[in-house]
């Protein structure tokens, strides 16, 4: 059973392995502080809801559901009766208590999403389900519900339809400037949202191997033979830490039509959050309540959200984000290290007593690194 055995009604026949559940928990638990900054501001703004429901009516999502129905199946008990079991034990171990909707897409392409306004809808597709053994579809099940819990699927959709105004607006001036300008702005949110639903499917599934391996075959296929997770964990960190200042520029203009962030860097994000304090602490049963919600300070949010930019840009690896560091503590010659870091970012100028004149080390260690003369 998922906690201590006993079933409850609407969520029976959980799988047999123990999992520990959360009662009353709140997707403010497992944010991602960017994201749940956004998501507290939004739910506190007066008429919030009132005016999405309106724009319901210039949405296609009548149209979505109806074509989900006719050209889709539903899971259920009867149809994909493995996934109705994950899906109901991710609502039971969530404490959802409206299990959505579910529905299995032709569609070769590895995908899953949560949409809807007015009740999430979540629809996978047979690539993904001919992909993902079965704790690995867990963990995207438990992914998917983390969305539904957040009420992630309401911006998705307003995010789909206006990507599709973009397009529509492209001819006016300025008129298509205007419209991705909050699409980008979007992306960046549900980037971060991302990150929130994949603690969201780490909690579900409680395998924290499956989530990294089913990210990893979201991006190399199902070769899990030829692949290893520790070796993909790597690739993230290269991709951090590697190139130069116009690889860093490069990373930025690849992700920002993006609306995921890369497979691995979802892996290392999600291994960091489950070796953290704050994962630990949800596992042993101390995490935010939804009783709570109402008295969550917008301000607070904010904050969290401003220092958790701050220490990614502390913490990061990237040549551009240490430059932004060095500069933000004082580093003086900017002109230097910027013509330096376009040329191989190295680290701290040489200094002036140095013999070489500021030449890059043969040896490709920075003056920092050597140690002095005794």
């Amino acid at each position: 059973m998922s906690d201590d055995g006993r079933e409850r009604t609407g969520h029976e026949r959980v799988p047999s392995r123990q999992r520990r559940r959360f009662p009353g928990i709140s997707s403010r638990a497992y944010e991602h502080p960017a994201d749940r900054s956004a998501l507290v501001a939004l739910r506190r703004l007066s008429g919030f809801d009132t005016v999405f429901k309106a724009l319901s009516g210039l949405l296609p999502e009548r149209s979505l559901r109806l074509l989900f129905l006719s050209d889709s199946v539903r899971v259920s008990e009867r149809q994909f009766s493995h996934l109705h079991t994950m899906l109901l034990d991710a609502c039971y171990i969530l404490d959802l208590e409206k299990v959505p909707p579910m529905y299995v897409t032709q569609d070769p392409q590895p995908n899953a999403m949560c949409i809807g306004l007015d009740e999430p809808i979540i629809v996978v597709t047979t690539g993904l389900v001919e992909l993902l053994d079965e704790e690995e579809m867990r963990a995207v099940v438990g992914h998917e519900v983390g969305h539904a819990l957040s009420g992630h699927s309401v911006y998705r959709t307003v995010l789909l339809f206006l990507t599709t105004l973009a397009l529509k607006v492209a001819w006016i001036p300025l008129g298509n400037l205007a419209v991705m300008a909050i699409v980008t702005a979007l992306r960046e949110w549900f980037r971060k949202s991302e990150l929130s639903a994949d603690r969201a499917g780490l909690l579900v599934g409680q395998d924290l191997r499956a989530s990294m391996r089913g990210l990893m075959k979201m991006a190399g296929g199902n070769h899990l033979h030829e692949m290893n997770v520790d070796a993909f964990l790597e690739q993230a960190e290269e991709y951090e830490a590697g190139g130069d200042l116009r690889d860093s520029v490069l990373k930025i203009l690849n992700v920002l039509p993006r609306s995921h962030p890369f497979a691995t860097v979802r892996a290392a994000e999600l291994k960091k959050w489950a070796e953290s304090r704050d994962h630990q602490r949800i596992m042993d049963g101390h995490y935010s309540r939804r009783s709570e919600d109402k008295d969550t300070s917008v301000g607070d949010s904010f904050r969290e959200s401003a220092a958790s930019y701050a220490g990614e840009v502390k913490d990061s690896k990237d040549p551009l984000m240490k430059l932004v560091t060095d500069l933000a503590g004082g580093a003086g010659d900017l002109g230097g290290r910027v013509r330096r870091g376009f040329d191989g970012f190295r680290g701290a100028p040489p200094s002036k007593d140095d013999p070489r004149g500021g030449q890059d080390q043969r040896d490709g260690e920075s003056p920092r690194d050597t140690p002095p003369a005794s």
